[in-house]
């Protein structure tokens, strides 16, 4: 479903990726860890078409990504990639219910298309009562959750989620987890995320372990 072939990237003279070979199925929840510096957003970033490569193909559902032109290659990421950052990234002047709509609006969706949807969501996060607060009135879990649920709005082949718990307090942490193989569950959705949480690489159907820009079989201790 999600593709990586030999993907090389550098800044300047630093090479952060050596040849990233990957793929993902479709329904799998993958995280990505490794020690600071080994490329784990980096990859993150060019698979969710954030960055690109130098070298190498990136291919989502088929879809060779290097042959899209920027316009299309932004369509594409709109209708086909969920992002959630560490720090939710949610615009504070917008209610829940707003910041969580923007992409599908972004998209064309109708308004009210984009509104029952975003409220759905909301609802299974356990935000049925905070849609109208803004990002200040919530604490940082219900951000989060927020976060996520605006990853969903466009009904993505895949999330990419770079450090989600990495901000949050040890009860916030495993309410998120659980959230996303709720999510895996109930509508078959992909993640990957890049993590230096070890309880969450633990759990996840596999762990991809990254160092100095290559995939490595395990990272010793």
């Amino acid at each position: 479903m999600i593709k990586v072939e030999q993907i090389y990237k550098s800044f300047g003279d630093l090479q952060v990726l050596k040849g990233i070979d990957l793929e993902v199925n479709k329904g799998e929840i993958v995280s990505i860890v490794g020690p600071s510096g080994a490329g784990k957003t980096t990859l993150l970033m060019i698979m969710g078409t954030l960055e690109k490569a130098n070298s190498g193909k990136v291919f989502i559902d088929n879809n060779d990504l290097s042959k899209l032109n920027e316009k299309k290659l932004a369509d594409f990421r709109n209708k086909n990639i969920g992002f959630v950052f560490q720090f939710h990234q949610l615009l504070p002047e917008f209610t829940a219910l707003e910041n969580v709509m923007i992409p599908a609006l972004i998209g064309n969706a109708k308004h009210g298309t984009a509104e029952k949807k975003a409220k759905e969501l909301l609802r299974m996060m356990g935000l049925g009562e905070r849609m109208e607060h803004k990002p200040a009135e919530l604490s940082g879990g219900e951000k989060q959750r927020v976060a996520v649920a605006r990853a969903l709005i466009n009904d993505p082949v895949v999330v990419f989620a770079d450090e989600p718990s990495g901000s949050l307090d040890t009860d916030n942490k495993a309410e998120l987890h659980s959230l996303f193989f709720e999510l895996r569950n109930k509508l078959n959705q992909t993640f990957i995320i890049v993590t230096h949480d070890e309880q969450l690489a633990s759990i996840t159907d596999r762990t991809i372990h990254m160092m100095d820009g290559k995939i490595v079989e395990k990272i010793s201790d």
